[in-house]
């Protein structure tokens, strides 16, 4: 009997967007969370927003995204961050977690 491979919807994994308001930009989150996320074994990606925020999509096991999200509530030590929103979605299976740069769609 040949053993399939586990498709990421039935591994336990789950995929969070989540949006951080605050003093978010500007000190070090983007670098900051993808320390993290590396360190905790999240995928995913992070990323400025027009309108001052900072968007990360992460996706991990359940209790590695609590750990991640109680930091996102913290962030860098220059941060003040005010609210974190999350949601929860579909796998897309990301393979690494990465720092967006630049929009393009601004």
């Amino acid at each position: 009997m040949s053993k399939q491979r586990e498709h990421p919807a039935s591994s336990g994994l789950k995929h969070l967007n989540i949006v951080v308001t605050g003093k978010v930009q500007g000190v070090f989150f983007r670098a900051s969370t993808k320390a993290v996320a590396d360190q905790m074994g999240i995928k995913g990606l992070v990323k400025n927003q027009k309108d001052g925020t900072v968007y990360i999509e992460a996706e991990g096991k359940p209790l590695m995204l609590d750990a991640f999200l109680d930091w996102c509530k913290e962030g860098p030590e220059k941060a003040k961050v005010e609210e974190v929103t999350v949601t929860e979605a579909e796998l897309k299976d990301f393979k690494n977690f990465d720092v967006v740069k630049k929009n393009l769609l601004w």
